[in-house]
């Protein structure tokens, strides 16, 4: 290569409007809006608080996610953006709608690794995403992460009659932030052409969402839903107790009449009143886990559907579990336990009578119940998603079962006669550094097994074992098992 040559190339490198400043000055990398200015540390480099899209505020409350206002002067990318807004349901209330904000984690800015970006859970109602610092996927993984916030409750997922379109915000800026990543992956070190789309309990029913939404193809290569999938669904007390029955989707119909009654009970006739209303209006009705709208463009039919007809993105995908999912949800049901009750509630009388033969009370009634959800909310129709899935696409089944598992949060709600065993939620602090939830040295073995083979995946498409089989990991063993006998799933076929 002539010096002329060598020159001209260069000059074009530094007239690059993304990822050269970096170059000069570490920490600093320039995004297709501007530039912006992170952390550098020993191992690994963090921006946090990159606007995505506009703020969706005012008249751009429910309203696609719109171009954000591109800047000049490096921004402060330091710290986190702020919490979308939502109740105190999960201990982080919060009345800021300006919140599509994204944190990228990377190993170095150079090179072309994979990405992998995470849709963190909390049903569609709750949490952020910097509550999960992928400190150990970076750097044992090599791989660049991102973690978003996008819309919650009413705010991302409000179906409106006078809303064309609606119901799906919340999934759309999930959306822009994919299409984010596209533009700007390369800047930080990632591969755009490589990006795999993760996500656990509310992120990863948004998982399917994406795997199932035509608006979502072409944005990643590869999916991994944990504790929640398509067919996922629960009676009343279910998941959250004192909740009703639900599902994460909910119809077109049934979304617009639930917004004229919410709109009458908030004293409004249109959307130009709702519009005008304080967010507290809104974070101060609490329902539990918020559904996604389907019937419209985003979700053009129920995701079930979508994998039965093998209309959707065929993308080599992840798809488990937590051994003991419901015990969490157990836990929380106040004295006195009534058993029975709570079968009767969740499942009606006839089945009730049928679930209770089938998990007697024993020594302990919330054993008894946790395993009852595990099984027939949980396991059973993860395991369903992943034979529709297996039948298009290269499908993996996985299982946490780690039964000592840390209950860090949660450790009031747990105590030696009823453990949190491997609960639902519990495997998170094996991939992200969680406050409060540390590991012994061995659970650190069994997390990086799965921080390998997580990685592995999002780089080949193959995490390590069959396809079509289920992955256990525990401590006493890492392998195959038969999950539908496991969680009794011929039992649950049989009563509908």
């Amino acid at each position: 290569m002539n010096k002329r040559l060598s020159l001209l190339i260069a000059a074009a490198l530094l007239a690059s409007p993304v990822g050269v400043a970096q170059a000069s000055e570490p920490g600093l990398v320039r995004t297709d809006a501007g530039p912006v200015r992170g952390t550098v540390l020993a191992d690994r480099q963090v921006y946090q608080g990159i606007p995505y899209a506009a703020p969706p505020v005012g008249e751009l409350r429910w309203r696609s996610p719109q171009p954000v206002a591109p800047w000049t002067t490096p921004r402060d990318a330091t710290r986190p953006g702020p919490v979308c807004a939502q109740s105190a349901g999960a201990g982080s209330p919060s009345s800021n709608e300006d919140c599509l904000y994204l944190n990228v984690t990377t190993p170095s800015t150079h090179g072309r690794r994979p990405v992998m970006v995470y849709l963190h859970g909390g049903g569609n109602s709750y949490l952020s995403g910097d509550g999960f610092n992928p400190r150990r996927l970076v750097v044992q993984g090599d791989v660049v992460v991102v973690t978003i916030n996008y819309r919650l409750g009413f705010f991302g997922f409000f179906g409106h009659p006078d809303l064309p379109e609606s119901g799906a915000y919340g999934i759309e800026d999930q959306q822009a932030a994919l299409r984010w990543v596209q533009r700007n992956a390369a800047a930080f070190g990632g591969d755009p052409r490589n990006v795999t789309v993760f996500g656990e309990s509310g992120g990863a029913f948004d998982v399917c969402a994406h795997v199932t939404s035509p608006k979502s193809r072409g944005l990643f290569q590869k999916a991994i839903a944990q504790s929640g999938g398509c067919s996922t669904k629960w009676g009343a007390n279910g998941v959250i107790h004192d909740k009703p029955a639900g599902a994460p989707w909910i119809t077109k119909d049934a979304a617009a009449a639930d917004a004229v009654a919410i709109s009458a009970q908030l004293g409004c006739s249109d959307v130009a009143c709702l519009r005008a209303l304080p967010p507290t209006a809104f974070t101060a009705i609490d329902r539990g886990a918020t559904p996604v709208v389907t019937g419209n463009s985003v979700l053009p039919v129920h995701p079930v559907d979508a994998l039965k007809s093998g209309r959707f993105n065929r993308v080599p995908v992840i798809w488990g579990n937590t051994r003991d999912e419901g015990r969490l949800t157990s836990a929380t049901v106040p004295e006195p336990f009534d058993y029975q009750a709570l079968l009767v509630q969740g499942f009606g009388q006839e089945k009730a009578a049928k679930i209770a033969a089938e998990y007697p009370e024993g020594e302990s009634a919330r054993l008894a119940y946790g395993s009852v959800l595990t099984d027939g909310v949980w396991a059973c129709n993860q395991l369903s998603d992943d034979r529709l899935l297996s039948r298009y696409t290269p499908t993996y089944g996985y299982e946490f079962a780690d039964r000592t598992a840390p209950v860090g949060w949660f450790k009031d709600l747990f105590s030696e006669s009823f453990p949190g065993g491997a609960a639902h939620s519990f495997d998170l602090a094996y991939f992200f550094d969680i406050p409060m939830f540390d590991l012994n040295p061995a659970q650190q073995q069994l997390a990086s097994t799965m921080i390998r083979d997580w990685t592995t995946f999002a780089r080949t498409g193959k995490p390590g074992w069959a396809r079509g089989t289920v992955q256990e990991y525990s401590l006493e063993r890492v392998g195959p098992i038969n999950g539908l006998t496991r969680h009794n799933c011929s039992f649950w076929n049989s009563i509908g």
